[in-house]
């Protein structure tokens, strides 16, 4: 197969598969947590504001409580870096938000080329850093199987096929293609399609439904009236 057909069989049914696999399966693990059901609460509510409680279970418990932020170790900070570099990465450089425009009809203004740079530089170191804690802290080597050493593959793959797909310093203001190698960028589109079949069912489905395990914790605690 050339590297064009390739493409083509990229950009068409892998991409709309994976696509589809990350949707369904989304879904399907959100539907199959509800079913669990829950205790119905029969204790007298001393707070009926579940939407402040939901916005402070997802956006307080973003950063370490008070009483522990004299103790945040590298790990936690790390944690803040890849995060943040994942987003800036995806949702800032201009070939992405081009075909999140073609999918969606949504576009912004991209990052400014230096800043997207630092940002892909960050990520990777610590998406490395990640790595090397998990294998060399015991407790961390002890507690890790397969879902952590695959989940953190399939990160950073798209991470590394995406730096090799580019050439040169690419414009973040050209949407043009002229730019992007057909092979590599072949490459990265199918290490992107395997972290889209791959996120609903290992342990990243916590992109996701971390909001709603907060939005219900979040809830209980006020209807408690606990502090968040």
């Amino acid at each position: 197969m050339t590297p064009m057909n390739l493409l083509e069989f990229v950009r068409g049914p892998a991409f709309w598969f994976s696509l589809f696999v990350l949707v369904a399966g989304s879904v399907w693990r959100v539907i199959g947590i509800y079913r669990l059901g829950n205790k119905p609460d029969l204790s007298e509510p001393r707070s009926t504001r579940w939407l402040s409680g939901a916005l402070h279970g997802i956006l307080w418990r973003m950063t370490p409580r008070k009483e522990f932020r004299g103790n945040v170790k590298l790990g936690v900070i790390n944690g803040y870096i890849y995060h943040i570099g994942l987003a800036a990465i995806a949702f800032g450089y201009l070939p992405h938000i081009l075909f999140i425009k073609r999918l969606t009809g949504l576009a912004w203004s991209p990052l400014p080329e230096l800043l997207f740079y630092f940002a892909a530089g960050f990520t990777g170191i610590a998406l490395l850093t990640v790595l090397l804690e998990r294998i060399t802290d015991p407790v961390m080597r002890l507690l890790s199987g397969f879902d952590d050493y695959f989940s953190w593959f399939v990160v950073f793959l798209p991470l590394l096929t995406g730096m090799g797909a580019m050439t040169g310093w690419a414009s973040q203001t050209s949407q043009s293609d002229a730019r992007i190698y057909q092979g590599p960028l072949a490459i990265h589109l199918l290490s992107v399609e395997l972290l889209f079949l791959w996120l609903p069912f290992g342990k990243l489905g916590h992109a996701f439904l971390v909001f709603f395990s907060r939005t219900i914790t979040g809830i209980a605690l006020e209807r408690k009236g606990a502090a968040l």
